[in-house]
């Protein structure tokens, strides 16, 4: 699953394929745009966030109410940390965990927060090569 939210707040939408701009985040993207929730200069690593639908699962929810870009299956996203992967033709870094914080709650449930915390919650990344993703492309190392 490929998502994009042109403002924060504002719906998550599918993409059969998404452009990832090296050094800014994921074309037509609240952050890429500077309009996410979290959107500040303090927070270098706001381009690119992954998430594993089989985390969803679990929780019984949409893994769209978790509002990252990229739902992976059958991805350990620890695995990624600190390494350099490929998906479609785009080379990304996984950065850290993308803890979630309380906003998320708006969009899934109240408590969620603490059954996602680390690595559950995603992970950021940092593009370091810009590039297509289409849906149902692979990660693969780098």
């Amino acid at each position: 699953m490929l998502l994009v939210a042109p403002a924060a707040g504002q719906p998550v939408e599918p993409r059969e394929r998404v452009e990832l701009i090296a050094g800014r985040g994921v074309a037509g993207d609240r952050y890429a745009a500077g309009r996410g929730h979290w959107s500040d200069p303090r927070w270098p690593d706001q381009e690119l966030t992954l998430f594993e639908s089989e985390v969803a699962e679990e929780l019984g929810l949409g893994p769209e109410q978790f509002r990252r870009n990229i739902v992976t299956r059958g991805v350990s996203l620890e695995s990624l940390l600190g390494r350099r992967f490929r998906v479609g033709t785009a080379l990304i870094e996984g950065v850290r965990p993308c803890d979630p914080c309380s906003y998320i709650e708006q969009f899934s449930r109240p408590g969620v927060i603490r059954e996602v915390m680390g690595i559950r919650g995603g992970l950021r990344a940092r593009i370091l090569e810009g590039g297509t993703v289409r849906l149902g492309d692979l990660v693969v190392p780098a």
